[in-house]
Formats: structure tokens, C-alpha cells, sequence
């Protein structure tokens, strides 16, 4: 057997008896400063408790933490208890019946849960890619669609992929924005899609003015917005893209809208406008709702509704489901055009 030594010069090395010049191994084209890290002992031991850590500051309860992690919440007690040991000081504080971060405690958080969210991401993307046919998909979608147009469409894609898993979240178009770019939500309809995360436009979605039957305006088909300024309105918080749209509209027009309630429901919007208790902006319902009546606004025009991806690599399962969404887009968009 013949032993060869690489040496660290330029000037080679001999191979054995035989007087045959090997050059050097050219190091630089394969060594990656990178290579000369280990995790500390320290380091390594802190891992196995981040996730509990992550979702008692997610949650901001240890009870609610243990059922996000599948565990007993004596266990969640336990493992950030051991991290606070190890480091040295408090993570957590009590406030009332749950718990928030100290300062060493958003510290900690703010530098690692971006690598929890990685490291959460390539497992499942490792996994998904072992068997395409499964995997999870954390989705999301707006309070405005629904009760019909998402579940059929969720439905007819698990009868056809019924191995994959969807986690659902329903919110509001902002909280959905941010839950893809954290990494927490895969994929999700937005209405309007935000302009820093990559999206498919599946069409639009139409602002209609809901009146109670007895009101003024019922018998119109149409009308101008400076008609409505002595209107008592009743609207969303002002973190709804709606709410934004109304006022933005209202003031162009010349006035501030009058907001006499204020409901995060859509539902319950439509249903204190069917009791007269004031006029809303909102989509058309996907159910019957009795007791209301819409009309175009003129100067309001329709929203576009957006397929969002965060911006990681997307499993084979994300991709799957975006596709889907994407091939019925008709569905979500009602009566809308089409993009």
C-alpha cells in the first residue's frame, strides 16, 4: 500500500520509492473558513430547549405554548427553566395569568428565531422531499373570503392530495403578511397583496356599499361618494385594508367618515347594517344575508386578490397547493373579473 502525505508548499511531494512529483492539493478551491466551526458544548446543550423557549414567547402563555408543541406544559416549565439555569439570568416574567420576555429574554429571541424558523423550514423541506405525496402546509387567507369559496376549494384538494396536512389561519390582510415573512405561514391569499413578498394575482375583489332595505339609498344602483358624508358608517379596525380604503376614498372626497361602530366581524357588520344602525363597505357575501342591500360607490374601485409564497425555498407540498389555489381562481373571486 502506498501512503501519500500532502504538504502544505508549493514545491509537491514524492510518492514513495518512485520519483514521481504530486503537486499539492489545492485547498482554497473546496475550504470554507466555515469549516473550522463546532458548536460549544454550551451551544449544543442550549438547543433541544429553544422550541420551548420560541413558543412561550410566541404565545405568551406557557399552557398555550405546551399545546402548540404537542407537550405537557410541565415539560415546557421545565426546559425554559433549565435555559434560564444555563444562561444565568431570567427569560420570562410573570404578567397575570401569562408571561412575558425580559430584556435578556427579547435578546435571546430576537437572535434566534429566525434559526428556529430555518431550521423548521428545512426539515420539512428534507421530509417533503423524501415523499412529495405528504408533508405540511401552513396557509392562510383573509377574513373577506369564506365561508364557501375557500373550504370547497381545500376540500376538493384534499380528496385529491389527502396525505398532505394544511394548518389554516384566518386573518386579517397585515397579521397574514407578516406570519409568510417570519416564515410561519407557507403560502396565503391577501387581498391586497403586499408589494415586498412574491405573488400570483388570481383576480378582484369588489367593494360594494351595504344599506339596511329601508334606507335612503336601497333602491339605488349606484352612488357618488360625497353623497355619504353625513352617514354613520360602520367599519372594521383601522388596521384593515377596508377601513384604510374607506377613509383614504372619504377624505379625497372632502370629509372623514363618521365611524359609529367599529367590529373586527364581517358577519356582525352585515348584520348592524340590516338593523339600520348605519351603512358599511364591504365585499358582496358568499351567503344570503337578509335585511341588506348593496350598490356601487363610484370612485371605489375593486382590490386585487393575491397569492402570496414566502420567500424560502417552497416544498414540493407548497408548490402542490399553490398550484391548486391558482387553477381556481374563479372560485375566490366570486363575481369579480378575473386578473
Amino acid at each position: 500500500m502506498v501512503t501519500v502525505a500532502y504538504l502544505p508548499s508549493s514545491r509537491g511531494c514524492y510518492q514513495g520509492a518512485r520519483s514521481e512529483l504530486i503537486r499539492p492539493m489545492r485547498l482554497h478551491a473546496h475550504y470554507h473558513p466555515n469549516m473550522d466551526w463546532f458548536m460549544s458544548e454550551e451551544a449544543a446543550s442550549v438547543v433541544p430547549l429553544l422550541a420551548a423557549f420560541d413558543a412561550a414567547a410566541r404565545e405568551g402563555h406557557i399552557t398555550h405554548a405546551a399545546e402548540r408543541l404537542g407537550v405537557p406544559q410541565s415539560s415546557v416549565s421545565r426546559r425554559i427553566k433549565s435555559l434560564e439555569q444555563m444562561l444565568g439570568v431570567p427569560l420570562f416574567q410573570q404578567v397575570g395569568r401569562g408571561v412575558a420576555l425580559t430584556t435578556a429574554g427579547r435578546d435571546l429571541h430576537e437572535r434566534t428565531e429566525s434559526m428556529i424558523r430555518e431550521l423548521d423550514d428545512a426539515i420539512t423541506t428534507v421530509r417533503s422531499h423524501a415523499d412529495p405525496d405528504s408533508g405540511v402546509v401552513r396557509f392562510g387567507f383573509p377574513l373577506t373570503l369564506g365561508p364557501v369559496s375557500v373550504p370547497s376549494v381545500l376540500a376538493e384538494f384534499h380528496r385529491i392530495a389527502p396525505r398532505i396536512r394544511l394548518h389554516l389561519v384566518q386573518s386579517h390582510g397585515q397579521a397574514l403578511a407578516q406570519m409568510v415573512r417570519e416564515g410561519r405561514l407557507d403560502l396565503a391569499v391577501m387581498i391586497p397583496p403586499p408589494d415586498d413578498l412574491p405573488a400570483t394575482v388570481l383576480g378582484h375583489q369588489r367593494l360594494l356599499l351595504h344599506v339596511s332595505e329601508t334606507h335612503r339609498l336601497a333602491r339605488r344602483k349606484r352612488v357618488d361618494l360625497g353623497e355619504l358624508s353625513h352617514e354613520h358608517f360602520i367599519a372594521g379596525p383601522p388596521t384593515y385594508h377596508i377601513r384604510r380604503e374607506l377613509e383614504e376614498c372619504c377624505t379625497g372626497a372632502g370629509f372623514a367618515p363618521y365611524i359609529a361602530f367599529e367590529i373586527s366581524e364581517f358577519d356582525t357588520m352585515r348584520a348592524l347594517v340590516a338593523q339600520g344602525l348605519g351603512i358599511a363597505l364591504l365585499p358582496p357575501s358568499e351567503t344570503a344575508t337578509t335585511g341588506v342591500t348593496t350598490l356601487r360607490v363610484a370612485g371605489i374601485g375593486d382590490r386585487a386578490i393575491g397569492l402570496a409564497i414566502g420567500t424560502r425555498h417552497p416544498s414540493p407540498a407548497v408548490n402542490r397547493l399553490h398550484a391548486h389555489i391558482a387553477a381556481r381562481a374563479d372560485r375566490l373571486c366570486g363575481p369579480c373579473s378575473r386578473g
